[in-house]
């Protein structure tokens, strides 16, 4: 795979105008990704950063009874017997680094690179510190007549994007998921688009080995659009979401995905050809690497 400059919440851009950017949808009101509810404490712009000094600041402390459970993905409570990550390291299979710089351990959690979110402890997130998705961003042009459809206010074309819409929250997103421990991401990204946006865990075995041959051309071309931290409404003082987002673009407007059939499955409600534009409305900070990729190809926006 080719890789393309990192856009977003890079060392470099870490300045507070730049966190507070992207530190928004999971910060302040309340956090519902559990049957229960818990109010976030109110963190304003001025206090995001952990070196803004903030008298009185302590969260609620909240880690969802499923994660407490211990499924297979999750960490151990810190403290726990044996529990000894290896912070801003690879830890035996579980990559514990930052995409978007070293993160400081304070009393033995790790706290949120972007800064403060008004919760402490994992939420709904299996691990602490970075937790690691992929997303693949499958665009082709969208076309009528055999020929590309130009924007009438814009004059570029239009492109379009497989859009799922997640189970969880109800939202419209790239039909993403979180990388396995040892699992290299370019395996992620196929599995999670054929898994959501084709509902592969219900084919047979056969049905899966065709869908992934008529895919393999497209995903052996990917090019990396971002890398780093998302703005994801699960994120915690001590545990975040990361992704890599790759763009896998079909220019021929005759290839396999105009005979590709979307089915959701897995994690997606529903799944869809979306047109791509400014006034898309999209779940954590999707929007901002669809955006990126509209630019890469003089898309309309």
């Amino acid at each position: 795979m080719k890789s393309a400059s990192r856009l977003l919440c890079q060392t470099s851009l870490l300045s507070t105008v730049a966190a507070l950017n992207m530190h928004t949808k999971c910060r302040g009101g309340v956090y519902s990704f559990t049957k229960g509810k818990v109010q976030r404490t109110e963190v304003p712009d001025s206090k995001v950063e952990w070196s803004a000094v903030f008298e009185g600041y302590t969260p609620p402390h909240y880690t969802a009874p499923h994660i407490l459970a211990g499924p297979v993905y999750a960490d151990p409570e810190i403290g726990a017997p044996r529990f000894k990550p290896r912070w801003n390291a690879l830890d035996g299979k579980v990559n514990r680094c930052s995409h978007t710089r070293q993160y400081n351990v304070v009393d033995g959690f790790p706290r949120n690179v972007c800064g403060r979110t008004g919760l402490a402890g994992r939420g709904a997130l299996g691990r602490w510190g970075p937790n690691h998705a992929a997303d693949p961003i499958v665009t082709r042009w969208k076309v009528a007549d055999g020929r590309r459809v130009i924007h009438d206010e814009t004059d570029k074309p239009v492109l379009q994007f497989v859009c799922i819409q997640r189970r969880d929250s109800g939202e419209w997103a790239i039909p993403g998921g979180m990388v396995d421990p040892g699992e290299r991401v370019t395996a992620t990204l196929q599995r999670e688009f054929l898994e959501e946006a084709l509902n592969a865990l219900e084919m047979t075995p056969a049905q899966r080995e065709q869908s992934e041959h008529q895919l393999r051309e497209l995903f052996k071309g990917g090019v990396e659009v971002y890398s780093g931290y998302v703005d994801d409404p699960r994120n915690t003082d001590n545990a975040w979401m990361e992704t890599m987002a790759y763009n896998f673009h079909q220019e021929d407007t005759e290839g396999v995905l105009y005979s590709l059939q979307l089915h959701a499955g897995d994690d997606a409600k529903t799944v869809r050809w979306q047109d791509i534009s400014g006034s898309l409305n999209l779940y954590a900070s999707h929007k901002d690497m669809i955006e990126r990729v509209a630019q890469r190809h003089d898309a309309h926006w």
